[in-house]
């Protein structure tokens, strides 16, 4: 009976905060058809249980990676993902990117690596006040670069190595970063919408993507699984 009376308190939540309405119908991806449970309103109604179960897997994934002292990237280019996946990453203490996804982020690491060299020595140079001496017009050159770099590699400043898992919130806007973590091996999560291919990813998330109290919902799950394994990680390590 509590068991029961749980499920139903998870699928209140669940239906609180959007995840179950996809696309409409024209919309579709058939191949998301085995987490669809019907059509209602015009729009397609996600299958909560096996929302539910994925949800569970992905989490389970992270917080044995976060045991084990994993790195996680959270990646949500998007304006309604841009300023959630920002809070979350670093609640969980982990890296982000929330503007735009620049081809060659994971597989020209290198050269990303100058390039966020670049906005730590200019960063550096403003803290001890060397700009001050410079023309109008070459401090705002210098600052229009600083402001390009910080919204392109602030959340991934202090990343030394590719991270061991990337959590995506939506499939269609960063297809491309998706494409480079399947390059290079990296697992990956990703939130898949009705209108998204749930085999592109290993750990999909059948859910609304359109949403930000969905998107809110299942990254403040997964972040907390994160926290979980972050502190078993920190008492096994003393």
């Amino acid at each position: 009976m509590t068991e029961t009376l749980n499920k139903k308190e998870i699928a209140k939540d669940y239906i609180k905060s959007s995840l179950h309405f996809g696309h409409i119908p024209k919309e579709w991806n058939p191949k998301m058809a085995p987490y669809i449970r019907y059509e209602k309103y015009g729009y397609h109604i996600f299958d909560l249980v096996k929302t539910s179960k994925l949800l569970t897997l992905a989490g389970n994934v992270l917080q044995k990676k976060a045991e084990k002292g994993g790195n996680f990237l959270f990646v949500g280019t998007n304006k309604l993902s841009s300023s959630i996946i920002s809070k979350q990453a670093v609640r969980g203490k982990s890296y982000y990117i929330n503007y735009r996804w620049l081809g060659g982020m994971l597989t020209n690491w290198g050269t990303i690596q100058k390039r966020i060299e670049r906005l730590k020595h200019l960063e550096q140079q403003e803290k001890e006040g060397n700009f001050e001496t410079l023309s109008k017009k070459e401090y705002s050159r210098i600052r229009k670069e600083m402001d390009s770099l910080k919204r392109l590699f602030n959340g991934i400043k202090d990343m030394t190595t590719l991270p061991d898992m990337v959590i995506f919130t939506n499939q269609q806007k960063d297809t491309l970063a998706i494409q480079e973590c399947l390059k290079l091996g990296i697992p990956t999560i990703c939130i898949v919408d009705t209108n998204g291919n749930p085999d592109l990813v290993p750990y999909p998330i059948p859910a609304n993507d359109d949403s930000s109290s969905s998107i809110s919902f299942i990254l403040n799950y997964l972040v907390n699984r994160i926290c979980v394994g972050h502190t078993k990680h920190t008492k096994q390590r003393q």
